[in-house]
Parts: C-alpha cells; structure tokens; sequence
C-alpha cells in the first residue's frame, strides 16, 4: 500500500501545543484516540486547512498541502454535528460538494443520488435535515463527504451524537463504506469501542502528543500510560523486572514473561481474586488492601483498592453479598503469576 498522507502536525496556542507525526496509506483507517483536550480534533482542522500549522508540513500523494487552502484541498469531512444545510434536501446536501468543484447540476445530482443509494437512504432524497433521524444525518453526511471523490476522508467523533442502539447499527455501516475507500480515512474519537472497530491502526493522542501507537489488538494488550490502560481496562504499573519478578514501588509481583530492566506490569480487573482472610497456599502476588470504593460495572461489581498497589477489582454481585465487603474495610487481594503480564518500558 502506498502512504497517501506524511503529516508533521504543530499547532501553538497561548496554553497547548499540538506537535504529533502521522502517516496513513491507501485503504487504512486511522484512529486518533484521546481524552477531550488532547488535540484531536485539532490535527484533523489542520489537515482539512481550517487552521494554520505553526510548523510542519502536510503531504498527500507527495504534494505539498501546508500553504494550499481549505477549498483546493481533496478531502472529505464527517463533522461531529454533521453540519447539514438545513434548508437543503438530502439529494442537494449531497450534490453540494460535486457543483462546488465544478460539476453540473444534472450530474451533481446524479452522483448524490448513488451515494444516498449506497448509504441506503434512496427514499430520503427529498427530505430535509430536520425530519431526519440522528442515524440518517449521519450517513447524509458521509455521502455528502464522499461524493467529492476525496483522498483524504476526516472524521470527527462522527458517532457520538447518536443514541446506543443506533450507533451499533451505524457503526457497522459505517466499517463497511470505510473498507471500501480506496484513500485514507482519519477518524477522531474518545471511544475505545469506535476505534477498535473500526480502525487499522491508532495513535493515542494526549496533551498534544502522540503516546502510543499501533494495531488495536497491540494497543489492547500493552498499554504505555494510565489513560491507555484505563481506556482497554487493564491495571497498569511501572517497574524493574528481575527474571519473572517485577519490583514495583512498595510491592513485587511474579509474572509471566521474564524480562530484565524497565517494564509495566498489568493485569485485568476480572483477574483479581478477593478474600476477607490471608488465602491459604499464599500465592506470590498476593497483598493486603483497603476497599476504596465500590460501583456497578455491567454485570459485574467493580471494587477500587488502595493500600501498596492501588487497583481494581471485578467480581460478581453474589461475590460482593458473600464477601460483605464495604468501603474503608480490609481485604487481601491476589492475582495468578500467569495473568500477569509483563512488556518492556
């Protein structure tokens, strides 16, 4: 696959600066994942020239786009309110982009009607925004962004306005129209779940820097900061490995894998066991804690702990009733050597 996009992205203003690298090839989904205020959306208005780039530069197909503006720009854009024209009919929202660039009425009108029928939304044509569902706008807005024939398709949260059952339905169309884009897409989201579907591969944004990147499954499975953990689901810790012993700040656990040197350490919630009195057997990874908390988390009960290594917990409801736990109480906790995992720093 060839790179369609080489981006050294710097954006200052007074209180944050954007820096972050990022390439995408042909028919790859990219997701930029990260808290609200990391700068996501930031990247993706500077690679669309609504904003200025401080530093840096924009390549697509090796062309030069820093300098080039917004509307001579090829790219494609799903806005996080979708940002139809109200006034217009679905067909006319769609064949918007087409005349601007040039195309006549009767062919723009023709290209818009395909792509409402690809979206599934043929019946629609002559309806305008208001009497739309939040699904609908948003697949008038995807084939309005690719009616353009972009190089370059942006995406900005474009499933967050959308209520839980319509966004696993859109979510599903929406994997299959980027699978076949044959340019790159970009895709900015806080969702863990969006960006796991739908993404080749992420880039972690946060405070304006890139922390991580990777395959979904490696991101999934080695996260490199709290918010990156907490996002997957994992406990994660920094230490010093010694063979399958990892010296942590006030604790050593035994994992898996032996390894010398920097490491992080994690294991899942589900894989943390609880009893009320010290186990038999002592496991290795094994310490007293304090119940810092307890909430629901789906079907399960999540206990935070705190005490020498402050953790979370799943455990089921009837677990929760047998253990009698409650916040401020004592409690051991243990996990198995072989749920826990260790990776270089």
């Amino acid at each position: 696959m060839g790179v369609v996009i080489d981006a050294h992205l710097v954006v200052r203003r007074p209180a944050f600066t954007l820096d972050i690298a990022l390439e995408a090839a042909e028919g790859e989904v990219v997701a930029l994942l990260g808290p609200n205020g990391a700068g996501k959306s930031t990247a993706l208005r500077a690679l669309a020239g609504l904003l200025p780039l401080s530093e840096g530069h924009i390549r697509v197909h090796g062309e030069e786009w820093r300098d080039r503006p917004a509307d001579r720009r090829p790219v494609g854009m799903v806005f996080q309110d979708y940002l139809l024209f109200p006034h217009l009919t679905a067909l006319d929202n769609v064949a918007f982009g087409p005349r601007c660039a040039g195309v006549r009425k009767g062919e723009a009108r023709r290209l818009a009607a395909e792509w409402l029928s690809r979206v599934g939304l043929a019946d629609h044509a002559g309806r305008r925004p208001r009497t739309l569902s939040g699904g609908q706008a948003q697949r008038v807005a995807l084939a309005r962004a690719l009616a353009v024939r972009p190089r370059l398709l942006l995406l900005d949260e474009p499933l967050s306005a959308l209520d839980v059952d319509t966004r696993r339905e859109i979510r599903a169309g929406l994997r299959r129209h980027l699978a076949e884009f044959d340019g790159a897409s970009l895709l900015v989201t806080h969702d863990p779940l969006d960006a796991m579907a739908l993404a080749d591969r992420l880039i972690v944004v946060e405070d304006g820097r890139v922390v991580q990147e990777g395959t979904p499954a490696h991101v999934a499975r080695h996260p490199r900061t709290d918010y990156v953990a907490r996002l997957v689901g994992l406990n994660l810790y920094r230490g010093v490995a010694e063979g399958h012993d990892v010296k942590l700040e006030r604790l050593t656990l035994s994992a898996a894998e032996s390894l010398e040197g920097e490491v992080f350490l994690a294991f899942p919630p589900s894989a943390v066991a609880l009893f009320r009195v010290r186990p038999e057997g002592s496991p290795r990874n094994l310490w007293e804690a304090t119940v810092g908390g307890i909430e629901p988390h789906g079907d399960q009960v999540r206990v935070h702990l705190d005490g020498p290594l402050p953790a979370a917990a799943d455990i089921t409801p009837a677990a929760l009733a047998e253990l009698g736990l409650a916040e401020g109480e004592p409690v051991w906790a243990a996990v198995k050597a072989a749920e826990t995992h260790a990776y270089p720093a």
